[in-house]
């Protein structure tokens, strides 16, 4: 007999708190038409992933998760959006379009979620691993420049790429008068 078993359900509310709030900030910055709104659901997402990435057993994940992408990303992108001129108002030809991509949109991360569903229910799935690291900031500084360079460079390029569409994105909103 386990000494706590409420313990089991406050750790099950717990998680489903951060998935909770990476759904919900999902949603939110999919479908809000407001780039602030927008921004402040990838906010609420990315501190449900961290959540997510503290269940998982890596607190300085978790941190990196909220230091970097609350503490950089989404504030550079606030201040992007301070400091570019206000578009004119969309007219109606724009939010009809914008509503019918957005229910494409939708259909089709459906699509997506029913199927990686589908593979984590019914796939073939290994026993994992033992761990041998033992999660410290020294052993996964070791692991990121030794067994996972090529997915930490490639994360780096992705955000590069990110940074330069969102300054394309914000020059192309500038009237130039």
């Amino acid at each position: 007999m386990k000494p706590f078993p409420f313990a089991d359900y406050l750790v099950f509310a717990i998680f489903a708190v951060a998935v909770g709030l990476t759904v919900g900030g999902a949603l939110i910055a999919a479908l809000s038409t407001r780039i602030i709104r927008g921004v402040s659901g990838l906010m609420i997402s990315c501190v449900g992933l961290a959540g997510l990435y503290y269940f998982l057993n890596s607190p300085f994940l978790a941190l990196m998760e909220i230091l970097i992408y609350v503490g950089a990303v989404c504030v550079t992108i606030v201040f992007g959006v301070m400091l570019s001129e206000p578009d004119e108002p969309a007219g109606e030809e724009k939010r009809r379009h914008a509503r019918l991509w957005s229910g494409g949109a939708l259909a089709v991360s459906a699509l997506v979620f029913a199927g990686v569903a589908w593979l984590s229910l019914h796939g073939p799935w290994t026993a994992p691993a033992k761990l041998v690291s033992d999660g410290s900031v020294r052993a996964v500084g070791l692991s990121l420049l030794t067994t996972y360079s090529l997915p930490f460079e490639l994360i780096s390029a992705v955000l590069l790429v990110a940074i330069l569409g969102a300054l394309v994105i914000a020059r192309s909103g500038r009237t130039k008068e």
